[in-house]
């Protein structure tokens, strides 16, 4: 599905000349040229990006931000100047506004700051369907599984108690906090969850795809730049840091950032200022620091390709976000979770999934965790003609990954000698072995000599709940 922007700005041909370059780009693009008309166009639509002028005939950039704030709270709104004023983008990026870009528009940066936009995850998704959201709502039976799933899932197994239990002790402090985990487990969620939970949560929040820089623009993007700085520096930018004023920074794929970058930002985080690229002039920063990776940083730092002196800056307080696989009794939440947004989304009244695709679920490995889990069940949810997913909507992976190894259920020798366990005390086995390795379940089931999702099926079979 096209991405859907809005451009605004009294200046017809530029208009017409932006949207032209952003419908070649594959986006639904439609224009405005007066806040009045774009506030009509608003109330009756929502758009993923909203490009606006700061300085419109009959209103300006910022009173028209908090009227989309208000009406289309999911938009990205870009604001789009020729008067580069540092106070203004300052405030613009308090109210919520993504990003700040002067005419005359960079091709390349805009492209670079809408992708961004689009990219950018939040912990607290807010629908921009909310009235269809209620109408699908009432359209449910009562006794439906979806009724009592909250907005936000924080899960009930031991793994997601432990990370929230995490979550709401590093909240409250200023420390800087490292996020560990596979692609897909919410590592943007954890981190935008933690600023929520903090005393800075009613400012700045500012996300960072460090994935997404061009090695080249870095310096700018994190501390801006002064007009006449560099070729293609038209005008002064605000850069991340000075965005996030008062707030937090979330650096996402930190791993991925050059060793001359890591070498400003370990400055930066060590002396609460930013120098603008070009600038003499230092600027103070109040800022909290949540950054996240799926590399191994450790082994980075030994081979030398990731400073240690910014991983212990960054690592002063360390959570892994854990896979959706060892999630064990949560992994159903989050599938209901996510087809409730499917149903609100695609306008669907699906209401659960049949007991075999629970099982599926259950026993899947999950390599792609949450965003997978979501977009499987999107896809489902579209193919499903009635009011229960079955597993013939499923992708065939998901029973290729079921079938690829079936272990009968082993022990290794070791110094307690549990030896070999028949079919008739496989449960007194399991249970043997959690308690042998303190209740890990992917240790317990290198014990066992199984997969883990064969674990996790038999801990279902014996009600074994830990």
């Amino acid at each position: 599905m096209s991405h859907k922007i809005l451009v605004i700005d009294d200046d017809v041909p530029f208009c017409e000349m932006l949207k032209a370059f952003l419908t070649k780009k594959g986006y639904v693009v439609s224009n405005a040229f007066k806040a009045i008309e774009a506030e009509q166009i608003i109330v009756k639509e929502c758009f993923d990006i909203v490009l606006t002028d700061v300085r419109l005939p009959d209103s300006d950039g910022i009173e028209l931000l908090k009227f989309i704030k208000k009406h289309c709270p999911a938009a990205h709104v870009i604001l789009m100047t020729g008067y580069t004023e540092i106070k203004t983008a300052v405030n613009a990026m308090k109210l919520g506004a993504f990003d700040y870009v002067a005419k005359p528009i960079n091709p390349d940066e805009i492209s670079l700051t809408i992708k961004q936009a689009l990219e950018k995850k939040s912990a607290v998704t807010v629908d921009a369907n909310t009235i269809k959201e209620k109408k699908i709502k009432s359209e449910v039976s009562a006794d439906s599984d979806l009724d009592d799933i909250p907005d936000y899932v924080k899960g009930g197994s031991i793994v997601s108690k432990q990370l929230h239990e995490y979550i709401d002790l590093v909240a409250p402090t200023n420390m800087s906090v490292l996020i560990i985990g596979d692609s897909g487990t919410g590592k943007e969620n954890i981190a935008h969850s933690i600023h929520l939970k903090s005393k800075r949560k009613d400012k700045p929040y500012i996300a960072v795809d460090c994935g997404a820089i061009p090695k080249d623009l870095a310096s700018s993007e994190f501390f801006g730049h002064i007009k006449g700085s560099f070729t293609g520096a038209v005008s002064d930018k605000v850069g991340h840091f000075e965005a996030a004023n008062g707030g937090t920074i979330f650096l996402d794929e930190v791993g991925n950032l050059s060793y001359e970058v890591q070498v400003q930002l370990l400055r930066a985080l060590q002396e609460r200022k930013v120098k603008p690229v070009g600038s003499s002039n230092e600027i103070d920063v109040d800022i909290r620091v949540i950054a996240a990776t799926n590399e191994d940083l450790p082994k980075a730092v030994r081979e030398g390709e990731f400073r240690e002196d910014l991983y212990h800056r960054l690592n002063e307080f360390g959570i892994v976000a854990p896979k959706l696989a060892d999630r064990g009794e949560d992994i159903l939440m989050f599938a209901k979770h996510f087809l409730k947004e499917s149903n609100a989304e695609l306008e669907k009244t699906v209401k659960t999934f049949s007991p075999e695709v629970e099982r599926v679920f259950l026993t899947y490995d999950w390599p792609g965790n949450l965003r997978e889990m979501k977009n499987i069940i999107k896809r489902s949810v579209l193919l499903t003609r009635d009011e229960v997913v079955d597993k013939t909507v499923l992708p065939i992976e998901m029973f290729e990954e079921r079938a690829e190894k079936v272990v009968p259920i082993v022990t290794m020798v070791d110094d307690e000698d549990l030896k070999l366990f028949s079919s008739r005390n496989e449960e007194q086995a399991i249970r043997t072995a959690l308690e042998k390795v303190k209740f890990n379940k992917t240790k317990a089931a290198q014990v066992l000599g199984i997969d883990r999702k064969t674990l996790y099926n038999k801990m279902k079979l014996y009600n074994i709940e830990l």
